[in-house]
């Protein structure tokens, strides 16, 4: 059982000394005060896990103390003492936020349950909170890695959107991070504290998405023994997240369009439609409009949907993020893999910056992550990339001069390009080398911090919170 500090408040001597001695055999740390005020006194000292109080006492009473503790140590557990007479009033006091009562005489097993309970009721309380603040940090948007104009603007609508229900359509390439854009979305919104359900429309079968989605009652279809909730029912206050809304067929669209003007459901085989406050947001790869056209995608539900657009450009549009998202991954699985590797060499680098990336964000995360797997000494060169990024950018597409004056134009564009590229790779690597500190990395690279933080600027290179 997990050990607490606890604090017994009760004006009779004995009730103290018969908690301290069953608490302390439970292996938990035990205080006492023989009044509410002296209570109080502790509890501005030092935290505690839980308090018990009894209800009667002269004075300040179980239920003020049960109130001042709510107030000022909400993450307190309170736990209320009462004889026979007071029962209704432990049963009020929990209405309150007491977590039980004790009921007097009792014996050390009825304390020891019930503190048991209590500190597995904080447990999940605490697990809930970090798990929650995990999550609301992965998808701030300090932790979005993007400098380019381009994703600027998604960050710029996104914020716009995010305080609101509008229904938000984000469209893009796969593997650009379209559930990533969702999640920052959900989790900087009023309904953060509610579930973000995702759902890929395109892994289902058409009659089985329906089930996962409005749920079925029991005996509804071959195989449904037991009635299951719907993952709209799950959602209920928070976000669905609908990927791959282009794979749907029609005869679902029609469904998902009430789903979306009412906001209720009625599950499969069911005849009771349920109401559901959600948020949508929907994915897709697809051309929309040209599925409007072909009348593949039904336009009453193109309209619906199509409230608040997010396009998210490819990898290709955005090269100036491939760096910072290269050693964003190279932090990540080295760390991962407890790898002492430093650094991309340059030449690496380059490579990087000049492949198209058809399979974009998600493609330039499974390249890094391979790339450490293959390394072995302290950088990552050009031999550890797959072959398909070599062979693409062997021999970069620059056009063939005509004239003398376009042969100096092209040369003097291939040195700023090279020049730009090894600048940016100096400063990311020197970072990365001395931990994303700019102090160390402008002392370790022999420049003044002023000039290091000028090239951070001039690549647009910021320090991850």
């Amino acid at each position: 059982m997990t050990k607490a500090k606890i604090l017994v408040v009760d004006d009779e001597e004995i009730v103290l000394k018969s908690c301290r001695k069953i608490l302390k055999g439970g292996g938990h740390q035990v205080f006492t005060a023989l009044s509410g005020q002296e209570a109080f006194e502790l509890l501005e000292k030092e935290p505690f896990d839980i308090v018990i109080t009894d209800m009667k006492m002269p004075g300040i009473d179980g239920m003020e103390v049960l109130e001042k503790v709510k107030e000022k140590y909400p993450d307190t557990i309170v736990i209320m003492i009462t004889g026979y007479s007071t029962v209704q009033s432990a049963v009020q006091a929990m209405k309150l936020g007491a977590f039980d009562y004790i009921p007097k005489p009792f014996t050390p097993d009825e304390v020891l349950i019930v503190i048991e309970k209590a500190l597995e009721k904080k447990s999940l309380i605490f697990e809930n909170i970090y798990l929650r603040k995990e999550l609301e940090a992965k998808y701030g948007f300090d932790n979005i890695i993007g400098n380019s104009p381009k994703m600027l603007e998604v960050y710029k609508l996104v914020r716009k959107v995010a305080p609101t229900d509008s229904t938000v359509l984000i469209r893009g390439e796969s593997g650009t991070g379209k559930e990533l854009i969702a999640r920052a979305i959900h989790f900087n919104s009023h309904r953060k504290q509610k579930p973000f359900v995702p759902v890929d429309c395109g892994v289902f079968a058409q009659e089985l998405l329906e089930s996962e989605l409005f749920g079925h009652v029991k005996g509804s279809f071959t195989g449904a023994i037991v009635t299951k909730p719907g993952l709209f029912e799950i959602a209920d206050g928070g976000s669905i997240f609908l990927d791959e809304i282009g794979d749907i067929n029609q005869n679902f669209q029609s469904k998902l369009l009430r789903v979306i003007q009412e906001r209720e459901f009625t599950p499969v085989g069911g005849v009771n439609p349920k109401k559901v406050n959600l948020r949508f947001i929907v994915a897709t790869n697809k051309d929309l409009e040209k599925m409007v056209e072909e009348k593949q995608f039904r336009e009453d539900l193109f309209y619906r949907l199509n409230v608040f657009s997010i396009t998210i450009p490819p990898l290709r549009e955005k090269k100036d993020d491939i760096p910072l998202l290269a050693y964003h991954f190279f932090r990540k699985y080295a760390k991962e893999m407890n790898k002492n590797i430093k650094s991309i060499s340059v030449d690496a680098m380059n490579m990087l910056n000049a492949y198209s990336w058809p399979g974009n964000v998600r493609q330039l995360e499974n390249v890094i992550e391979r790339a450490i797997v293959m390394a072995e000494g302290d950088t990552i060169t050009t031999e550890h990339l797959p072959f398909a990024v070599k062979a693409e950018t062997a021999h970069p597409d620059t056009p063939i001069p005509k004239t003398s004056k376009e042969l100096k134009g092209t040369k003097k564009k291939v040195r700023e390009s090279a020049v730009e590229s090894i600048e940016k790779s100096f400063i990311l690597d020197a970072l990365t080398r001395n931990d994303w500190n700019i102090t160390r990395s402008a002392r370790d690279v022999g420049m003044q911090r002023s000039n290091f933080q000028a090239l951070m600027r001039k690549y647009k290179i910021r320090i991850e919170k």
